[in-house]
């Protein structure tokens, strides 16, 4: 659009530029979100993991963090049923197999999440480096009119 002008608006070029400015903020912010599901994920696994070893322990004993890197041996008392937090500060009991069938359809669900905002992702980052060429044609194209003058004075 630009480049097909032969004047350039320095308004124009002022108005991509706050728009790339814009489209730089949500990208940041559909990064975060990604950023989000990825530590919900690993989160889910861990827990689908930690679910699996109280099963494998022989005497039902685990490592329990308390914090500051300091972990304590616990007994689990009923390492079949575990207290899952289904959402909005909701928890309840379930079984083992219950509570791991729940989080596998939790991490599908956000790797179905994930996969829409990379595509959002992707198609605002395309959006921007179109913004962005045209900003570089329209600031080259504004620099040569700028630059005309100046020659037509020397050459005067």
């Amino acid at each position: 659009m630009v480049s097909k002008v032969n004047g350039i608006d320095p308004r124009e070029l002022q108005s991509l530029q706050l728009y790339l400015n814009e489209y730089r903020q949500q990208a940041e912010i559909f990064t975060q979100q990604l950023a989000l599901l990825e530590e919900g994920r690993v989160e889910a696994l861990a827990a689908i993991d930690a679910i699996s070893g109280i099963k494998e322990s022989p005497d039902d004993t685990v490592l329990l963090q308390i914090g500051a890197g300091v972990s304590v041996r616990a007994r689990i008392e009923e390492p079949e049923r575990v207290l899952l937090n289904i959402g909005a500060d909701v928890v309840v009991e379930r079984t083992s197999g219950e509570a791991v069938e729940y989080l596998k359809d939790r991490l599908t669900e956000m790797e179905a999440s994930a996969k829409k905002v990379v595509e959002t992702l992707d198609q605002l980052k395309y959006q921007m480096n179109e913004i962005a060429r045209r900003l570089e044609a329209g600031y080259q194209q504004y620099q040569m009119q700028q630059a005309r003058p100046v020659q037509g004075e020397e050459s005067g």
